[in-house]
């Protein structure tokens, strides 16, 4: 079998035309890509580092936030320009590859609804800045602190260290509990007995002491704000009162001061009561009671109930 014979000349001359014509092209476009991923990735890190230095932590949450997914669209931008002028150098159409890409994402986007869905619900989610790194929310059922923020899915990690990752096309609802600031509700339960005005002079001296405390002092942003007498419960009269603090700082304020104020009705002796029953057995129409029968039942030193029986 006889092959054609091959001219080197021809075929390293060829080689050479091409190399200087389109290969230096494409040589310097991957160059430039490599350097537009350099500088993209480092200008992200610039960024976050300069965020560290804002006081402000809310504007901290969503750089942080942001920053990831700006990454992402920049690599992501900067490798199809690329690879679009490197095919266009080695002599294909760009326009039927460009069709036929859209044809393919048009197909790809009707088999994976619930993709695209995720997308499109999580762009909106950065844009309207409903969550950030960082937050402590409630979605989908689950709750926790936001560990990361994507175009497809929200991962929360619960006080469990239980990971939840829940996708943006299932998010309905979002209750955020770290926006801006942060707010710890009080239900305060004291006997019937109690002076209310008392109890609520209290609580603001224990307020007042907590503001003071070096540790807290910074994480408390007003002074509580009491509501005055709430309810009658079964056996307490409940005075709601409310704390705000910074984003997430509202728990460990409200554990802090349920302890002071636990302290404080011991030493001024207020009940905090606990559920109870009062019996009553009725009167007849002349103010008389019925007797109510009671047993008292004993246990003597050998194990024998001892019955004496009352009325």
């Amino acid at each position: 079998m006889n092959f054609p014979m091959i001219d080197a000349q021809a075929f390293f001359q060829m080689i050479s035309t091409w190399f200087v014509t389109s290969g230096v092209d494409i040589l310097i476009t991957v160059i430039l890509m490599l350097i537009a991923l350099k500088i993209a990735k480092g200008a992200g890190k610039k960024f976050a580092s300069l965020l560290q230095n804002n006081k402000d932590d809310e504007f901290k949450k969503r750089a942080d936030t942001l920053t990831s997914i700006v990454q992402l669209v920049l690599t992501i931008l900067v490798l199809v320009v690329g690879c679009i002028i490197i095919l266009g150098e080695l002599g294909l159409e760009i326009g039927p590859i460009l069709a036929t890409a859209g044809i393919f994402g048009l197909a790809i986007g009707f088999g994976a609804q619930n993709l695209v869905q995720d997308v499109i619900s999580g762009f909106f989610l950065l844009l309207e800045d409903q969550v950030r790194v960082g937050d402590v929310i409630q979605v989908s059922g689950k709750g926790g602190l936001v560990e990361k923020v994507t175009l497809r899915m929200i991962v929360l990690r619960d006080l469990a260290g239980n990971v939840h990752f829940i996708r943006n096309g299932n998010v309905d609802v979002i209750t955020n509990m770290t926006k801006d600031y942060g707010r710890y509700v009080f239900e305060i339960g004291v006997a019937y007995r109690e002076n209310v005005d008392e109890v609520i002079q209290v609580v603001k001296e224990v307020d007042e002491e907590l503001r003071r405390d070096p540790d807290f002092k910074e994480d408390i942003l007003e002074p509580i704000e009491v509501l005055g007498l709430d309810r009658f419960d079964d056996s307490a009269v409940v005075i709601k009162a409310r704390y705000k603090t910074k984003a997430i700082k509202q728990w460990g304020v409200g554990r802090e001061f349920n302890r002071r104020l636990k302290m404080a009705f011991d030493a001024k002796d207020i009940e905090i009561p606990y559920p109870h029953m009062t019996l009553y057995v009725g009167e007849d129409k002349q103010g008389q009671a019925s007797p109510l029968p009671l047993r008292l039942q004993m246990q003597g030193k050998a194990g024998k109930l001892i019955d004496n029986g009352m009325e």
